[in-house]
């Protein structure tokens, strides 16, 4: 392999000839080569449109020179049209400050920028990966802006979009399904009615306060550590370079991004996230409940509950022919799962601080992309291939609610609740309906039974005779 030396302040390394990366990137490839994960793919781009604002700034202020600034620019709209993603190839598992990232950026940019002006790889000419690309930044500030740019972009991108298309497909099955009786349960038990309807329309609301609180946490990750430079200061950074910055992120986003008054908070901590990533716990155990709610109602076809019918989309035994398995359902509980221990990760990283700075950095990041990326995923999935195709059985419906003892519940403020329990236990004893049991034991005739104990009626606020 081909190799060019390059260049720090420690002294010369061999790159591969054909890679952007120097010798920062270089060193950590060598170091720190463990596991698998490499740094979120979502940080590339947040950190491209990060290094294009800051130019942008420096130029205007008078710092940086126009051509310069335009070079940098042009190599940062690259990155972020696709191209060069292979030039970041950095793992997790590194210095927890990410500063061989924010210097694999750098050092890509910069040597892009060589090439474009047509001077030598690694000869950091014209633009030089600190002194230019990286002016009036340091990993400090620039890698948890980067951060936050990252979640907030992947959260309201990716992750709201497909929680609120989700949310729309259960809620037209609650619409359609909102005049269908259904027995309720409790403790697994049966229970009074209810509609098919108002069942999902719990799962819709379920999705309602999951979008309320992603919308909460997002309004603190929107306050940006940038300009606070190395310990929240400033040293560096021209007076007014940190808002000139951060409104050009806001405006290459599109998104609410304003500098944080208190660089020292968000630099030291990392809190926004660790709230951001409690608020997509909270949505995978929402998550979690109603799949298994669906993978509960759906048990059978013939020797379970089979109040619902899951839609066809693969065999689901090697050994049982015509099996149907909720493999969407166990899906997204193994999401669920995984992002909440993804929380735990977050959260001890969070409060692993220590004085200006916290080093749990990449493995916050590496976290909370990853419960972005799979909820945003699993709910695709979980709406296209279970939600759309799902039917009730109202056959099994019908025949549950006719048989269901807890209709007695109706009766209660008419004979009063010792009776109606003894229909109950009457008619569990011997294999009877509620109605057989009422007129056997004569606590009721056949015409007020009739009146009171309606199963419609039951689904709604209901007093008999009241």
């Amino acid at each position: 392999m081909e190799e060019r030396i390059e260049s720090d302040s420690m002294g010369e390394v061999r790159v591969p000839a054909d890679k952007l990366w120097g010798a920062q990137t270089q060193r950590s490839l060598e170091h720190f080569s463990i596991g698998g994960e490499l740094m979120p793919r979502e940080l590339v781009g947040a950190y491209a449109v990060l290094k294009k604002a800051c130019a942008l700034a420096n130029r205007e202020q008078g710092r940086l020179d126009a051509k310069l600034a335009d070079l940098i620019v042009a190599a940062c709209d690259e990155i972020l049209a696709g191209g060069r993603h292979d030039m970041f190839p950095l793992h997790v598992w590194m210095t927890g400050s990410g500063t061989q990232f924010n210097m694999n950026v750098n050092e890509v940019v910069s040597n892009r920028c060589c090439q474009m002006a047509g001077t030598a790889l690694g000869s950091k000419k014209p633009v030089h990966p600190n002194d230019h690309v990286n002016m009036a930044q340091s990993t400090n500030d620039s890698f948890p802006t980067a951060m936050y740019m990252a979640a907030a972009m992947g959260v309201t991108g990716r992750l709201l979009p497909s929680l609120r298309a989700l949310r729309a497909a259960l809620a037209a099955k609650a619409d359609a399904w909102a005049d269908m009786v259904k027995i309720g349960r409790t403790h697994m038990q049966d229970a009074t009615p209810l509609t098919l309807g108002q069942e999902f329309s719990g799962y819709v609301q379920l999705l309602e306060d999951g979008e309320e609180r992603l919308q909460q946490a997002l309004g603190h990750v929107y306050r940006l550590a940038l300009g606070g430079t190395a310990v929240g200061t400033g040293i560096n950074a021209a007076p007014g370079f940190a808002e000139a910055a951060v409104s050009h992120v806001a405006r290459l986003t599109g998104l609410p991004f304003e500098s944080a008054a208190n660089k020292f908070a968000v630099q030291g901590s990392h809190d926004a996230l660790v709230q951001l990533s409690g608020a997509m716990k909270t949505l995978a155990a929402s998550l979690g409940k109603l799949a298994n709610d669906i993978r509960l109602l759906s048990c059978g076809p013939r020797a379970g509950l089979a109040e619902l019918i899951l839609p066809e989309n693969e065999p689901g035994s090697s050994i049982m022919p015509g099996k149907v398995n909720p493999t969407q359902c166990e899906a997204l509980t193994m999401v669920a799962i995984q992002v909440t221990a993804n929380d735990l990760a977050v959260t001890l990283g969070g409060a692993g601080g220590h004085l200006e700075m916290n080093a749990y950095k990449p493995l916050i990041i590496h976290n909370v992309m990853g419960s972005v990326r799979m909820l945003a995923d699993c709910m695709e999935s979980f709406r296209k291939y279970l939600v759309e195709g799902l039917r009730p059985n109202e056959k099994r419906i019908r025949e549950f609610v006719g048989r269901s003892l807890m209709l007695v519940t109706a009766l209660s403020p008419v004979i009063g609740y010792d009776k109606a329990s003894a229909i109950a236990h009457h008619a569990m004893e011997h294999d009877l309906t509620l109605r057989e049991a009422a007129l056997e034991l004569g606590f009721v005739d056949a015409a007020t039974f009739d009146r009171v104990v309606d199963p419609a009626k039951m689904t709604k606020p209901y007093v008999a005779g009241g």
